[in-house]
């Protein structure tokens, strides 16, 4: 049987419910202001997300008609605890690895190891790799891959890896990194100068070649 596919509100709601019950377990279970909170943490996200809580709400009542997340007993707040292991049928390492990619978007295998130290700490990067070459090779009768290798981007020295818990269509969209807008004015900078430079080789060569008499360059 397939995984059911998941919303992207869905799939932070999750990997905050995960990440919060290794990271800060005194708190776990979550109640719905906590998990609103991880949300829209503003570190540690990819994309930074603006979720309201009834939005939350609804991905909650959804995770847990799909057995992925279910209610603590014995609380006198409502509090939420996630069933993701045994919901997808994983270890615990591979978990930790579709947790972090859930709320960071695409990683490489050094990556991963670096941000799941609070998680999880792996042995070294070839036991990583070891975990998301399994995922991505699961069987059909598992319910079919939950990872997939991208291809290296321009520049890149490693290929990073996406889930697909959420499909893989949002899987290559996630893999599509805008700039930062401080990238973005440091680059239109960069493009500025150069025009500028441009222009002032063309006067040089136009003054140079009325000095000399000959012809501009491209014309007889």
């Amino acid at each position: 049987m397939s995984p059911p596919i998941l919303t992207a509100l869905q799939a932070r709601v999750l990997g905050t419910l995960m990440e919060k019950a290794r990271t800060v377990p005194d708190s776990y279970p979550l109640t719905l202001n906590n998990v609103l909170s991880g949300c829209n943490q503003k570190t540690s996200r990819e994309p930074v997300m603006t979720v309201d809580e009834a939005l939350a709400q609804d991905a909650l009542d959804t995770l847990k008609s799909l057995g992925l997340v279910r209610e603590a007993s014995g609380q006198r707040a409502t509090r939420y605890e996630h069933n993701f292991q045994r919901g997808y049928g994983v270890p615990e390492q591979s978990a930790v690895l579709l947790g972090l990619l859930m709320l960071r978007g695409p990683q490489t295998a050094g990556e991963l190891r670096i941000n799941t130290e609070r998680w999880y700490r792996f042995a070294d990067i070839s036991s990583v790799e070891g975990f998301l070459e399994e995922l991505q090779e699961r069987s059909d009768e598992k319910g079919g891959p939950l990872v997939v290798k991208l291809s290296r981007a321009p520049g890149a020295r490693e290929q990073r890896w996406a889930h697909l818990l959420c499909g893989a269509e949002q899987a290559l969209q996630s893999a599509a990194q805008p700039l930062e807008p401080s990238q973005a004015v440091d680059l239109q900078q960069r493009i500025s100068l150069l025009e500028d430079e441009v222009h002032a080789l063309r006067a040089t060569v136009h003054w140079l070649c009325g000095e000399l008499g000959l012809s501009l360059p491209g014309q007889t």
